[in-house]
């Protein structure tokens, strides 16, 4: 059974910054594509970053350049490095792993809540 534990979440002020992590239990997790996803109150979830195991990286046109996924595989761990936060990046942050074919997601995190407010 594969669990993905998110940690790393807040609040902090516009213009601020945070690293979420989230650490995965299970083999082979160098194999998998990792990303991390997103959900405002009253929106819809959204892609917010992925990483493939090749270490190639996509994010949401709303935070290339500020934000940064990055991945540790012998920590198991993926990492969204936030910065220059604003208002609207304030969400329930959820971390995901595809299936091997990375077609679609097989394992969601719990969710960790970042909140960007003075």
């Amino acid at each position: 059974q594969v669990q993905l534990v998110e940690s790393g979440g807040g609040l902090v002020q516009p213009g601020g910054s945070l690293r979420l992590s989230c650490a995965a239990s299970g083999i082979l997790f160098r194999r998998y594509a990792m990303g991390w996803y997103r959900q405002a109150p009253g929106k819809q979830r959204e892609l917010v970053a992925e990483i493939t195991s090749g270490g190639s990286t996509n994010y949401a046109d709303s935070v290339k350049g500020r934000f940064t996924i990055s991945r540790d595989n012998a920590k198991k761990t993926v990492y969204l490095q936030m910065n220059s936060l604003k208002p609207e990046d304030t969400a329930v942050y959820y971390c995901t792993r595809k299936d091997l074919s990375s077609t679609s997601i097989d394992y969601w995190g719990q969710g960790t809540q970042v909140t960007v407010s003075s």
